[in-house]
């Protein structure tokens, strides 16, 4: 016998009647993962109807705001990635995790736009069966990523044991993550900008911490942003470790070490775009312009270089740091250069 189907029950928002697809997207918590494209298969599947009423045919449908909708979500597959002979750099292995230094370019996990040639198909042919939950879960071991355009430390389980205890820790933020980013400009505490905007502070050390609530866009749902209201909070501390350019009081870029306290989609770029010092080469969050290497770099410029966590079964402390991928240590050169 099949799994029964969850019901997602949705109430619109409170904006003037607006398409069916539409309003469904902008309403479904994030949690749910389901893009507009998934919503409009939903209702050609006949799984949309109004709470207690008629179903819900034609995505193109005018609804008003403030209506009850319910959407029935079939049982998740199970994950069908096949092994593939892809290279990885291995930091560290044992029986129950392995630790990935991840090249740019490289997605985490399959999806529409990237069925094949992840690291999980990796990892399936690296680890075989010994990779937990393969068969039955979606994201077999994995319980965090990074960005496909992201380079750095990436750690998998291999057993049950160990994803419960790491996603325990990712849950209560007790990992130790610090990324290297090179940001346009440079934060200064004696910056008036940064002093006005809200959620931005001052620790001991310089350390820059922004705190912002982070969710969907509301008006491209592709994008996460920082919100007054709704979304997840997130805190992001930032340290200036270099400035580049010919004049120091108005450096043309910097490298900054950021540290996550909570690990929201595209939380660092999104906290340092809002903070006004976008990442170099970061095309949905930066802006375009500029000369050199700060126009052509052809990635957002950020690698997660540390790693820190407690094993998950033997209790040791482990602590893992990746050196810069060339790419970055050549962009910083060139940096270097304009100041001479």
């Amino acid at each position: 016998m099949s799994a029964p189907s969850e019901t997602l029950r949705v109430t619109l928002g409170p904006k003037p009647a607006q398409r069916l697809d539409k309003a469904l997207a902008a309403a479904v918590p994030e949690d749910a993962g389901l893009s507009r494209a998934r919503i409009q298969a939903l209702i050609a599947e006949g799984a949309v109807a109004r709470a207690g009423g008629a179903v819900l045919i034609d995505p193109s449908m005018r609804i008003e705001p403030g209506a009850e909708i319910l959407l029935s979500l079939p049982p998740a597959l199970p994950s069908r990635a096949e092994p593939e002979a892809i290279a990885l750099d291995v930091v560290y292995e044992d029986p129950h995790l392995i630790v990935i230094d991840k090249p740019a370019g490289l997605v985490v996990h399959p999806a529409p736009g990237a069925p094949t040639g992840t690291l999980v198909n990796a990892l399936l042919h690296h680890c075989g069966e010994s990779l937990s939950g393969i068969g039955g879960e979606i994201r077999p071991g994995i319980v965090h990523r990074i960005d496909k355009d992201t380079s750095g430390l990436l750690v998998v389980a291999k057993s049950d044991l160990a994803h419960h205890g790491l996603a325990e820790q990712f849950a209560a933020h007790d990992i130790d993550r610090r990324y290297l980013a090179v940001v346009r400009g440079a934060p200064e505490r004696s910056d008036p900008r940064l002093s006005g905007l809200r959620g931005i502070s001052w620790e001991e050390g310089n350390l820059l911490r922004i705190e912002g609530n982070i969710g969907r866009h509301p008006g491209d749902r592709k994008r996460m942003t920082v919100l007054n209201h709704g979304g997840k909070r997130a805190v992001t501390r930032a340290r200036l470790l270099e400035r580049f350019g010919p004049d120091p009081a108005r450096p043309l870029a910097s490298l900054v070490e950021c540290r996550l306290e909570t690990g929201r989609t595209h939380q660092i770029r999104v906290h340092m775009s809002f903070a006004g010092h976008a990442l170099v080469g970061d095309q949905v969050y930066g802006r375009r312009g500029g000369e050199g290497v700060l126009a052509s770099f052809p990635r957002q410029a950020l690698h997660a270089a540390r790693l820190g966590f407690l094993h998950p079964v033997t209790g040791e402390e482990l602590r893992f740091d990746a050196a810069l991928p060339a790419d970055m240590e050549d962009l910083i050169a060139a940096l270097r250069d304009t100041g001479t």
